[in-house]
């Protein structure tokens, strides 16, 4: 009877020991087709392009940066009071009015994190771009470029194109170029002047 009893015994701790080891498989690692599976995948997966980046417009509105494949796209951090604003502002202007109907669009972020020079609100900014820079491209959320809390797509377009002192942004107009496939080939200092950029955006156009 003893012995009867001590192989029942061990004969349930076996099989409580299996049910455990199946419990664990199926409830803790899913399956690679499973759903949980895929979305900590995606969570994973590394941006390939800034077709990857889902970013917000200057009224709060989600938008897809894959509106613009097969664009060339200047991204540029602005600022309303900034000793740069007036003339790339104007140069900016130009670049999209001779550009914009052969593909080329610019995408502005506003960023208040050098010299506190873009301190409005999203609304305030906005007047300010149409009435007084008169600019017809796209104007974004107002981000943040460094530190900690940058934006996604700001992490992304460093990483893609630093410097040798580091990726961090300068200043307020530095400037990234994408090519058709949302690829970043080009980083410019902000001190470097919209229209000396026109003849890589031509060559990224494919224009004579």
């Amino acid at each position: 009877m003893y012995w009867d009893w001590k192989f029942s015994n061990l004969v349930s701790l076996l099989f409580l020991g299996f049910a455990l080891c199946l419990y664990f498989q199926f409830h803790t690692y899913p399956s690679p087709s499973s759903p949980l599976h895929i979305d900590n995948m995606a969570e994973d997966a590394s941006p390939e392009s800034i077709y990857d980046f889902t970013v917000k417009d200057i009224r709060g509105n989600d938008v897809s940066l894959s509106e613009y494949r097969g664009q060339v796209v200047l991204v540029v951090n602005v600022a309303s009071k900034c000793g740069l604003t007036q003339s790339n502002y104007k140069e900016l202007n130009v670049l999209y009015e001779k550009y914009k109907n052969q593909g080329f669009e610019i995408l502005a972020f506003p960023c208040n994190q050098f010299g506190g020079q873009e301190p409005g609100t999203n609304e305030q900014i906005q007047e300010a771009t149409c009435s007084m820079f008169k600019a017809e491209f796209p104007i974004f959320d107002k981000v943040e470029v460094n530190g900690k809390n940058a934006a996604p797509l700001y992490k992304f377009l460093k990483s893609e194109k630093g410097r040798y002192f580091g990726d961090a942004i300068k200043w307020n107009f530095t400037k990234f170029l994408v090519n058709k496939e949302g690829k970043v080939v080009e980083r410019y200092a902000p001190t470097t002047s919209p229209l000396n950029i026109e003849k890589d955006i031509r060559d990224l156009l494919g224009s004579s």
